[in-house]
Formats: structure tokens, C-alpha cells, sequence
């Protein structure tokens, strides 16, 4: 290689280095230390962004997280990856969290709310602390946090939410009636939420999750996910990865005309 070929690739890598600062964007995603949260960080990672983890307890397994998408994305450096401990169901934590994260990175421009809670039985054996647990986890901490996110986003005229909801939001699950009522109502929110900040040049999105291989379904015995898998018709779990790219993609501005929806991602269970 002669010195005008180096200077030449030199000169496109600094090129290439710029645009990625430029398309660089902080994104937080609640409950994220493993799953699909896990999943969709990893992906905005892999893009370069500023990403921040969450959870709400499990501060061992948190760390465990960042250190496992910094190891994989050492380019990024241990600055844009970091992790936040708060149980965002929680508003006063919800607002720690926030601060710790625009202290860090600035205001959040991109939030995958994440967090939630499974519950299986029947409704009328729940108590009225499981019910409370489960509205919480998966509606209450979505409008917590979007309710912090919204108005940094305003002010700057761009933003983007996308709310991680369930099939059975869509559709109702037995033996998961609070859980499918408070999906229901984060794509009523989704919806809702949209069409008021659209003018301000803020997208909110869902993604309707059909079954994953994560924990949430680790009460299902192997032949129960077997038997499960034989309805879908693709004949399978989806990935956390995948769930990952569907985020990516609603982010972006490849989506930018795109907002107020909620989108399956099932396999074609639907």
C-alpha cells in the first residue's frame, strides 16, 4: 500500500467515525438486563448508540448485562454503555433514573419501555397485591417513564417511544386476565399518546410480543413450548435479537412515517 492509498483510507475512516457520531442517539430501555430488553440493547449497541440499562431489582444480573455488551462491543467504549438500577412502576425512582441517565448521556431521545411482569392463574384466586404488582409493572411504569421522557422530546422537536406489549393485549389470555388488560391499555396508550405528539415530531409505537424464548416462559415444561410452537405458524419461538431489529427499525428514520401503531411480532399467531 503506497501513502496516497493510506491517506485515502485513513481519511474515510475518520468519514466513517463522523457519520456514526451523527447518527449516534441516547436510548434508554427499562428492564433490560436479560430477555428481550437484553436483546434490544444489544442491537442499539451494535448500531453505537449511548444505551442505558435498567432493572428494577436484580442489580448482579444488571451488571452482568453491561459488562456482557461492552466485552461485545469494546469499539463503543464503557462511556456509552451503562446501567441504572430503579423500579421505574416507582415515579420518585423513575426520576433518579432519569437524572443518572441525562447526567450521563443527556436527554433520552429514543425509550423502549421494557419492563413488566408475568402472572399466571386464575383471576379470581389473584390477590389484590399481585393485581396492583401487575398493572404497575407492565402499564404504570411505561407512563412513568414516557410521562419524564415526553417533554425533553418536545422541546426538541424529535423523539421516539416504542412500548415492548403482548399479543394478549390484543386478544386476552386465560389465566392471564390482568396482565392482557394492562398490554390492552399500553396499546391504548400507544395510540393515544401518539396522535397528541405527533405535531411535535414525536412517533410512538408498540410491539405486540407473541411467544419468546425467555424466562417469562420458563413455567411452560418442554413439551407445553413444543405444543405452543406447533400453533405458530412459523413454527417457533421468535429471538430477543429479533424483537432488537423490529426497535432498531421503528427508531430510525427509515419509520419515520410511521407511528400510532401496534405491530405483532408472532410468527403469524395472529
Amino acid at each position: 500500500m503506497n501513502e496516497r492509498d493510506a491517506g485515502g483510507e485513513f481519511l474515510m475512516a475518520i468519514c466513517a467515525l463522523g457519520e456514526r457520531r451523527k447518527r449516534m442517539k441516547t436510548v434508554l430501555i427499562t428492564g433490560s438486563s436479560r430477555g428481550i430488553g437484553l436483546g434490544i440493547a444489544r442491537k442499539f449497541a451494535e448500531r453505537g448508540d449511548r444505551v442505558i440499562l435498567n432493572c428494577r431489582a436484580d442489580v448482579e444480573r444488571l451488571e452482568a448485562a453491561v459488562a456482557e455488551l461492552r466485552a461485545e462491543f469494546a469499539e463503543v467504549s464503557e462511556e456509552k454503555i451503562i446501567g441504572i438500577r430503579a423500579d421505574v412502576s416507582n415515579y420518585a425512582e423513575c426520576e433518579s433514573l432519569f437524572a443518572q441517565a441525562e447526567a450521563a448521556f443527556g436527554p433520552v431521545e429514543i425509550l423502549i419501555n421494557n419492563a413488566g411482569a408475568a402472572h399466571f392463574g386464575l383471576f379470581s384466586e389473584m390477590t389484590p397485591t399481585e393485581i396492583e404488582k401487575i398493572l404497575a409493572a407492565n402499564l404504570l411504569s411505561a407512563i412513568n417513564a414516557s410521562h419524564r421522557a415526553v417533554p425533553n422530546m418536545v422541546r426538541a422537536k424529535a423523539g421516539c417511544v416504542v412500548n415492548i406489549s403482548s399479543i394478549w393485549g390484543i386478544t386476552g389470555a386465560s389465566c392471564e386476565a390482568v396482565y392482557s388488560a394492562a398490554k390492552a391499555g399500553l396499546n391504548g396508550f400507544t395510540k393515544a399518546l401518539a396522535r397528541e405528539l405527533a405535531p411535535s415530531g414525536i412517533r410512538i409505537n408498540a410491539i405486540a410480543c407473541g411467544a419468546f424464548d425467555t424466562r417469562m416462559n420458563d413455567r411452560l415444561s418442554t413439551q407445553e413450548k413444543i405444543a405452543f410452537a406447533e400453533e405458530i405458524p412459523l413454527g417457533r419461538f421468535g429471538n430477543p435479537a429479533e424483537a432488537g431489529d423490529l426497535a432498531v427499525y421503528l427508531a430510525s428514520d427509515a419509520a419515520s412515517y410511521l407511528t400510532g401503531q401496534v405491530i405483532p411480532l408472532d410468527g403469524g399467531f395472529l
